[in-house]
């Protein structure tokens, strides 16, 4: 059956139990681009990632803690066995058959029934490639074709210069807010010719399904309040894998250098010798409040805007942020990673000057499908954070321009 080409055809996963047996660097790949179609993944594993334990915690998908069970195909329309115990994969891949419901292999394309292609979307209209034995080259067709969906040239005679040369060395990509459409042409193309990619859990998720299966992927997420990957350790890893003659690439959420350690990584790889760019991210702090429709300036408003890390509560010893001072401005304040200890920072402003009924708007899960924006004022924010369940990643926008985009509410 093996010489036969597959039959393509679109299934239609959303709302329908879809099986993920295997939790690893596999897995993470798969996981959202499932969760992008709407279907309801359960991931069956003794152990995750840390960034599919993120997709958990975040109740985007289930984990069943633990070795396959035969009962667990029940319901499933679809299973992708992505374990590294080809007994376990045989075995899944088996009940499948007996069960007609298509299985996918990692290990061992031939022995499944259905293959995963590369996939990508534009304008309504979704491009599936299936290179057989070869993923690069699934990803440049399917690559080409979106970029002439793109730019309208797809029917026309036309020449494009291929990937990137495959030189060693570091690329910073900042990957923009969360939605992968988000990310720069320039910063996809380094991705999609990377042979390492360094990815944290704020990077678009997606894009991670679309790397060509040999690319070494290698999870330096930080949980909130969960495991954490050391800077120490990424530099240490991303210059190892450059030494040793691979193109790294660096993926991180939002932009390399607002908050992101960016340079830090950058001194680690000039120290080593190694070759290293940098490709900018729309940075999160204006991205999200935009796409939420909150100016952070406005025209007679604000003159002035200024971007705040609330990861350290105001008055800490450790904390570089003066709020007395922002408390007596008048412009803006966007608060990152600042839900913890926002109604600390409320307070502070308040006692610094600023009006205890000021605008809030709290912008959760920015520019992804589950995006939802919370209004309060500096007196009522720390009750609506408690009121809403609002949980990390959120954008905190303090100022007038809340009540621009929202006059109803104030």
């Amino acid at each position: 059956m093996s010489d036969f080409p597959p039959y393509p055809s679109g299934l239609r996963l959303a709302g329908r139990r879809v099986l993920v047996v295997g939790g690893g660097h596999v897995a993470q790949r798969r996981v959202p681009q499932l969760i992008a179609v709407g279907a309801d993944v359960h991931v069956v594993s003794p152990d995750v990632t840390m960034a599919i334990e993120g997709l958990v915690g975040s109740d985007e998908i289930t984990w069943h803690q633990r070795p396959f069970a035969d009962t667990d195909l029940e319901g499933a329309w679809y299973v992708i066995a992505v374990t590294d115990d080809r007994e376990v994969n045989d075995h899944v891949s088996a009940l499948c058959e007996a069960h007609r419901i298509f299985c996918v292999r990692s290990d061992d394309a031939t022995l499944g029934t259905a293959w995963t292609p590369a996939v990508g979307r534009e304008a309504g209209i979704t491009i599936a490639v299936v290179g057989n034995r070869d993923p690069r080259r699934s990803v440049a067709v399917r690559d080409e074709i979106l970029a002439g969906l793109r730019d309208g040239t797809i029917a026309a005679p036309h020449h494009r210069e291929g990937l990137p040369e495959r030189t060693p060395g570091v690329t910073l990509v900042g990957g923009g807010p969360g939605d992968p459409e988000l990310i720069s042409i320039a910063g996809r193309k380094a991705l999609m010719a990377a042979d390492v990619v360094v990815a944290d859990r704020l990077a678009p998720r997606e894009l991670l399904g679309d790397l060509p299966s040999d690319v070494e992927l290698i999870d330096v997420s930080k949980l909130p309040r969960g495991r954490s990957a050391q800077q120490e350790e990424i530099n240490r890893v991303i210059v190892e894998r450059a030494l040793a003659g691979k193109r790294v690439v660096r993926f991180k959420g939002g932009d390399n250098f607002v908050f992101g350690r960016g340079y830090e990584e950058i001194l680690a790889c000039r120290e080593a010798g190694v070759p290293v760019t940098v490709i900018p991210g729309l940075t999160s702090p204006v991205a999200v409040p935009a796409i939420a429709g909150i100016p952070v300036t406005h025209r007679g408003i604000t003159h002035e805007f200024s971007v705040v890390s609330g990861h350290l509560p105001p008055g800490h010893p450790e904390s570089l942020v003066n709020y007395d001072a922002l408390g007596k401005m008048q412009g803006t304040v966007v608060v990152m990673m600042g839900v913890e200890n926002a109604p600390k920072i409320a307070e502070a402003l308040i006692a610094g000057g600023r009006a205890a009924t000021l605008p809030v708007a709290v912008i959760c899960d920015g520019t992804m499908p589950t995006q939802r924006t919370v209004l309060a004022t500096l007196a009522t924010l720390g009750t609506r954070l408690q009121e809403e369940s609002v949980k990390p990643p959120a954008i905190i926008v303090i100022g007038e321009v809340v009540a621009i985009a929202h006059p109803d509410a104030y």
